[in-house]
């Protein structure tokens, strides 16, 4: 949460702004930044206590315990270019992922660079593992793995070159390709049916947390370039830790919490607690269900549900910080990973939390601990029993769907002085959401006749 420092209470006197952000999500809380950095005046707008909208952390008894299930990667290019994020660090998992199936787990995907595995610094500011000999050393070090279940060497030497050509394809190239959904496209890949039931498909539902792979394929395939590119990682400090920070970096004042507005307009805001705001512009950066409510007749996507589990066991079910993927879908659980083996500040001195995460309708409240546990048991093939649960998160609305065709860059300026940002309007990462806000804020800045500030300043990563 934003500390005393950064908030406003209901006594004190708003003051008017070039532009009004509805909403102090990460998409809202960029473009605060953009414009602020090209010098104009900026009041954002949060209803919650809190800032970071979907990105909320929860502390329960020493432990960081995120509310959504969505994964980064250290390829996305906002996470340089966002200004107000030089002070972030990212925890990574362990390069590639663990898959389970048939009854054990085997490592996949590792196709990082030497050089990004070396220096995550390096992997930020570049993320670039395209070369010919990054994919040729990929595929050996697959070909090379023990116990290989993707349809042995070749297949796997296969995956690495075909994830190290996705890594250099550029995007342009990929937008070209004809678009149907992700699990038509992958039939057509060229890639046997092992590897894309025992890789592909579990890693691209936990991606674009979409177990039935109904996403556009150009979606897809720009996730599993980025996977390509980079690492696969969380903030260090819980998923709330980045909006936090991109809401302190901002002037004191900017950003107002428990504040509740009553009416809209592209001159003014009304709130409940501040009365009237005049304005210049108007940014409507909240979900897009509450957008379309302050804004009727904006289009609604459909939306993917995600559940998310956090247990502590006496006794980690495994050392290693890595994503564990079930090809199988024998139960729940989508992906799950010790995230006090990722980031050991989630959870307190010696104790272990152990993260899950269940795509689309969940079991009976009843019956979802105990179908999640046994899961869980055969997934990192320990009992449960002992397991204490400290939460469940659920949101239907956790990610908007993208099916085809699904436009990437859907209208941030409806008209001037009016405008709409979010994961709703570009893709439904936090890649996307950072970039509708750059967006919504140039925008803004063009209507203003005001020259945008570009931020590029690298952004560090905690190995």
């Amino acid at each position: 949460m934003l500390s005393s420092a950064h908030r406003t209470t209901a006594q004190d006197t708003a003051q008017d702004a070039d532009v009004v952000i509805i909403g102090a999500g990460i998409a809202g809380l960029a473009a605060a930044h953009h414009l602020t950095s090209a010098g104009v005046t900026v009041s954002v707008l949060e209803a919650a206590p809190y800032v970071g909208g979907r990105m909320a952390t929860d502390r329960v008894d020493g432990f960081l315990l995120d509310r959504g299930g969505q994964l980064l990667t250290t390829s996305y290019p906002e996470l340089l270019r966002t200004p107000g994020l030089e002070g972030a660090a990212l925890r990574m998992f362990s390069p590639g992922v663990l898959v389970h199936s048939d009854g054990r787990s085997y490592r996949s995907g590792a196709v990082g660079s030497a050089r990004n595995t070396r220096s995550s610094r390096s992997a930020l500011r570049t993320g670039a593992v395209g070369s010919a000999r990054s994919a040729l050393t990929a595929a050996r070090a697959l070909a090379s793995a023990p116990r290989p279940q993707l349809g042995g060497a070749v297949d796997q030497a296969r995956l690495g070159a075909a994830l190290g050509r996705l890594a250099s394809t550029p995007i342009p190239r990929l937008m070209s390709r004809p678009e149907l959904t992700a699990l038509e496209a992958l039939s057509a890949r060229g890639l046997p049916s092992r590897t894309v039931s025992g890789f592909i498909r579990p890693l691209l539902s936990a991606l674009l947390c979409d177990p039935d792979l109904g996403t556009s394929s150009r979606c897809a395939d720009l996730a599993l370039r980025a996977f390509a590119r980079g690492r696969l990682c969380v903030t260090a400090g819980g998923a709330s830790a980045l909006p936090e920070l991109l809401a302190r970096t901002l002037p004191t004042g900017v950003v107002r919490t428990d504040v509740q507005v009553t009416d809209t307009s592209i001159n003014y805001v009304t709130t409940k607690e501040h009365g009237e705001i005049a304005c210049r512009s108007l940014v409507l950066a909240t979900g897009a269900s509450a957008a379309a409510e302050l804004l009727p007749g904006l289009r609604v996507p459909e939306f993917h549900a995600v559940t998310v589990l956090h247990h502590t066991a006496p006794v980690a079910p495994m050392t290693d910080p890595a994503l564990l993927l079930d090809a199988d879908r024998s139960g729940p659980v989508a992906h799950t990973a010790v995230m006090s083996a990722v980031d050991p500040s989630r959870a307190p001195d010696g104790r272990t939390l152990i993260s899950s995460t269940v795509l689309g309708t969940p079991p009976p409240a009843a019956e979802l601990d105990r179908t999640v546990r046994a899961h869980l048991a055969r997934l990192y093939g320990t009992p449960t029993d002992d397991w204490e649960l400290l939460a469940v998160h659920h949101n239907p609305e956790a990610v908007p769907a993208m099916p085809p065709p699904h436009d990437l860059r859907r209208p941030v300026r409806l008209l001037s002085g009016l405008y709409v940002c979010g994961d709703h309007r570009d893709t439904n990462t936090v890649q996307g959401a950072l970039f509708s806000g750059r967006r919504a804020a140039h925008a803004v800045l063009r209507d203003l006749g005001v020259q945008p500030s570009y931020g590029t300043a690298p952004l560090p990563a905690v190995a």
